[in-house]
């Protein structure tokens, strides 16, 4: 059973399996993540004659965008997430398109710029049924345990 306001995402009382222990997961997920986009970043700055140590948050912050987008847009889970067996659905219970790998990319880099925007996320993330942060909240999607296949 869904609920009427996101019917396609799965019910946390009918199905809670599918949001257990995602905000741990999310969190290693992400220092995954963030390893990964930092050797990424490593490797750009000799390509840039070592000028992009002048200005190396801001290569960090552009290749963190666009290995979030890539990867959420291409399989709606980053490969951290793939990692930790996570992916984000949007409110039809769909897999992330373009646009909402972009306009979450988008939130998740407006809500990590503000400690207190990131606190409330994460603290919604701890209380929510669903397991939402802030920008989840806001586009309708949701962090959830992959599904297994059909055997």
């Amino acid at each position: 059973m869904f609920a009427p306001s996101l019917p396609g995402l799965p019910d946390p009382d009918a199905a809670p399996g599918f949001y257990d222990g995602v905000p741990a997961k999310r969190l290693l997920a992400w220092i995954v993540d963030s390893a990964l986009i930092l050797v990424i970043t490593l490797v750009a700055v000799p390509f840039t004659g070592f000028t992009a140590l002048f200005f190396f948050p801001l290569l960090w912050l552009a290749v963190g965008f666009v290995y979030r987008v890539a990867t959420l847009a291409r399989g709606s889970a980053t490969p951290g997430m793939r990692l930790l067996g996570i992916e984000f659905r949007d409110r039809s219970g769909r897999r992330l398109d373009l646009a909402h790998a972009v306009l979450h990319t988008l939130g998740y880099t407006l809500s990590i710029s503000t400690v207190l925007v990131q606190a409330w996320s994460v603290v919604l993330m701890l209380t929510g049924s669903r397991r939402q942060g802030l920008t989840d909240l806001i586009l309708g999607t949701a962090a959830i345990n992959r599904p297994s296949l059909p055997g």
